[in-house]
């Protein structure tokens, strides 16, 4: 049943999203869908980590060996894709440029190439399509890739979508279902006398009525007040460089990914000939500070697998932070608070998990099943687990 609080006063909400990321504005969307009357509090809707991603849509690049249950879940999550896209296209009126494009892998050197061979066995074993190219294979499919590549994989199933117009998308299509914004930070959730959520406070000390709390507010909604200690799930910032390159022709036609030396680079083209190069994973907290080397060494490694990025404009360097968990796998579920609900820790996946993420908070508020992939990643049983792995992480 769904933990649903029983408050018919004027101006409550049946649910408050807290949170204006690709999480909270798709599970806004779902809720208003379902005709539930929702308001979402962000100081700043459709930033945050989600305005500062590439868009790729690759589940199994994103998971590592071990990580069955997380695998299936990114599969399903890429699985709901192209319905989702076609339905938010047709609700909002424009494009999100998603791209079913597929991917080409590529190695650098030796050790690079034995890397991606039990990453290319690993997708095989859970039944993803991908196959082994040749140097030669890979520069026909990708001609502006460098000939000192060590081989790769072509990777079909992996695609795109523009993370900015996705999110901008989003916020047209709740608020022609009647989601209201406000540009607010929440705060904290406000709890009756029994521990019920019956809204949230933001931080100009407005208080705000509803029925059902979502608290999405990425690696900050660990820091909600209200709440008892311990029931909400520990998360960390996970800092990202991402940079953006524009040109006056197409210089890549479709997602290249590769390894230099071991470390993981991407390019992804948009429809406008811009290019997407990311992305670095730096364990330094809430630092949203663009720092000079590592931008040097995302555009090295860059021009190792695509030389010709040399030609483009360099247009923007920002940093995103991306909300970490133990494992690095999400929360998704109720709290023991009767009425608060979770949808965060995404960590890299928050766009890919957008869709299977929004369906499941529209099942919970409406006391329905949740997709069976996400059933593992409950609060309860997240908790529990990563009270065991520790906070280091991967």
């Amino acid at each position: 049943m769904p933990q649903t609080v029983a408050d018919d006063k004027p101006g409550t909400y049946d649910v408050v999203v807290a949170g204006g990321g690709v999480i909270g504005l798709t599970a806004a969307w779902t809720l208003a869908n379902d005709g539930h009357r929702v308001m979402v509090i962000d100081p700043e809707p459709g930033h945050g980590a989600a305005w500062v991603a590439a868009g790729m849509l690759a589940p199994a690049n994103e998971a590592y060996f071990g990580e069955q249950e997380l695998v299936r879940l990114l599969v399903a999550g890429a699985h709901r894709w192209p319905s989702f896209a076609a339905a938010l296209e047709e609700a909002a009126g424009s494009s999100i440029g998603f791209e079913p494009s597929g991917t080409v892998v590529v190695a650098c050197d030796a050790s690079d190439r034995a890397a991606l061979d039990r990453l290319l066995a690993f997708r095989q074993s859970i039944g993803l399509d991908a196959r082994r190219l040749s140097v030669s294979e890979c520069r026909r499919a990708v001609p502006a890739l460098s000939p000192a590549i060590g081989g790769g994989a072509e990777v079909p199933g992996d695609h795109q979508v523009d993370n900015r117009l996705l999110v901008t998308a989003l916020m047209a299509a709740c608020r022609g279902n009647g989601v209201e914004f406000a540009a607010r930070k929440v705060v904290g959730v406000d709890l009756d006398g029994a521990g019920t959520a019956r809204g949230v406070l933001t931080d100009d000390g407005t208080r705000v009525a509803a029925r059902t709390v979502v608290a999405a507010m990425g690696w900050q909604t660990g820091e909600l007040g209200g709440v008892p200690d311990g029931l909400l799930p520990e998360l960390r910032p996970v800092k990202g460089h991402i940079l953006r390159l524009a040109g006056r022709g197409a210089l890549l036609g479709r997602t290249v990914r590769g390894l230099v030396k071991g470390r993981s680079c991407y390019l992804v083209p948009r429809r406008d000939h811009s290019v997407v190069v990311g992305a670095t994973v730096e364990e330094m907290g809430p630092d949203l500070r663009v720092q000079s080397g590592a931008v040097h060494a995302l555009l090295d490694d860059a021009r190792t697998l695509v030389p010709g990025i040399d030609e483009l404009e360099l247009v923007e360097c920002a940093v995103g932070l991306r909300p970490g968990t133990a494992d690095n796998a999400p929360y998704v579920g109720w709290t023991e608070v009767p009425g608060l609900a979770v949808a965060t820790g995404h960590y890299r996946n928050g766009i890919l998990l957008a869709p299977i993420t929004g369906q499941a908070i529209g099942a919970l508020v409406n006391g329905t099943e949740i997709p069976a992939e996400l059933r593992p990643f409950g609060v309860g049983q997240r908790t529990e687990r990563a009270h065991g792995l520790g906070a280091s992480g991967r």
